[in-house]
């Protein structure tokens, strides 16, 4: 497909006053482990009931068989080829805890990780609380402050991650990931992918900041190392309220996804750490916006802690807030995820994505349930991610007709 989704649509949007809430729960697809998912498992009534009264389907956030990180997965969802942005994790962590990133600088996403001598025995560090990371980046900012002429800054985020930044001439995001994925498997430094002078010496630079880190923190008993990935400078992406014509709000509790947000154009809204906080602040705000992206993290926190019980409780949870995101009455409300993140697997997946969209338009009256098998069935089939953006419009009557 070579066609650019965002250039068709900008000539058939038209302005209204609908309202629609993307709602994403991450991670939530799951493959069944028992006979069932977390979805199945869990009493889901609220979601159950809306499912009777949408089209439902599941998207590919990629390309089929292709295993997303969560920064590609979002951007699919917000209608930006992921294939074409490409968009290191570090600059959506970086931007999320409003870190400031200027020409010169490069960043990165740090995971705070235990290990023992050269071997990577957990990769989240025992998921510290947050105020340990802060001491922990108190101690690295004190002790490392330049590399090579190249000014050095760490800042933390929530748990165990961290955001790096590298301030200087002539840096590079060419580089590979200093982070071996898994435990168990022994420390792994960043190497240039691309054959150039400035890649050279970002990851020379890069690569004398993790030795360092090691000397720094080789007396904490957990927080002794860290893992970096998705390097990456200041992207240029169109801004997501001037292509859908729409005032947009993003409601989320992590770092990395108010970054993306922010990222794409769309007005950051502080709220609190609980599902409740987020849907007290929809309330706050829904007069002045009229998109709304909301964001739940933990269904894919525990996915990847291979927590199935704990995520059959974050969903009941989002369940239990479905009436209250209905009593604003949204012209259109989609309940979804980014990718899916089986539990047993304890890591993200390539397995499609449960999708299912309410508004008076649906062609309803074929499912009875939320789950990966009804949407599998749904009249909506399987689509892209990518697509989710213009039927969202079109469900809220807002594109004209293409052509004569």
């Amino acid at each position: 497909m070579t066609y650019n989704r965002q250039e068709v649509l900008k000539k058939i949007i038209s302005k209204n006053n609908t309202k629609m809430v993307l709602l994403v729960m991450d991670g939530i697809g799951d493959v069944p482990l028992n006979g069932k998912t977390p979805l199945m498992v869990a009493n889901t009534p609220n979601l159950d009931k809306l499912a009777q009264e949408s089209e439902l389907g599941q998207t590919i956030p990629v390309l089929y068989g292709v295993t997303p990180g969560s920064g590609p997965a979002h951007l699919s969802l917000f209608g930006y080829d992921p294939l074409k942005y490409e968009i290191g994790r570090g600059i959506l962590e970086a931007l999320g805890i409003d870190v400031e990133v200027g020409e010169k600088d490069m960043v990165a996403r740090g995971n705070f990780a235990t290990v023992e001598g050269d071997i990577v025995v957990d990769r989240r560090a025992g998921r510290p609380a947050t105020e340990e990371n802060v001491r922990v980046c108190q101690i690295i900012n004190s002790k490392i402050k330049e590399i090579k002429g190249v000014k050095v800054q760490v800042f933390p985020g929530k748990e165990h991650r961290f955001v790096v930044k590298f301030t200087g001439d002539n840096l590079s995001d060419k580089l590979s990931d200093a982070d071996p994925q898994k435990n168990g498997l022994p420390i792994v430094f960043t190497e240039p992918t691309v054959d150039d002078e400035a890649s050279k010496f970002t990851a020379e630079v890069v690569n004398e900041f993790l030795k360092k880190l090691k000397e720094v923190l080789k007396d904490e008993p957990k927080l002794n190392f860290g893992l970096l990935r998705g390097f990456s400078k200041y992207p240029d992406l169109p801004n997501f309220e001037e292509v859908y014509q729409v005032k947009a709000a993003a409601i989320a509790t992590y770092p990395m996804y108010k970054g993306l947000a922010k990222l794409v154009g769309m007005n950051v809204i502080s709220t609190g750490q609980t599902i409740e906080d987020e849907v007290r602040t929809l309330k706050e705000i829904y007069n002045d916006y009229d998109f709304f992206y909301f964001h739940v993290k933990k269904t894919d926190s525990y996915g990847e802690d291979g927590n199935f019980d704990m995520k059959v409780k974050v969903i009941e949870e989002t369940d239990s807030i479905i009436p209250e995101i209905l009593s604003l009455k949204p012209d259109v409300l989609v309940v979804t995820g980014d990718h899916s993140t089986p539990a047993f697997m304890k890591s993200h997946s390539w397995h499609p994505v449960p999708y299912m969209l309410y508004s008076r338009y649906t062609r309803k009256g074929l499912s009875n349930k939320f789950d990966e098998f009804e949407c599998a069935r749904g009249t909506l089939g399987t689509f892209y991610a990518l697509d989710s953006m213009s039927l969202i419009l079109a469900h809220a009557q807002r594109l004209e007709k293409y052509g004569a």
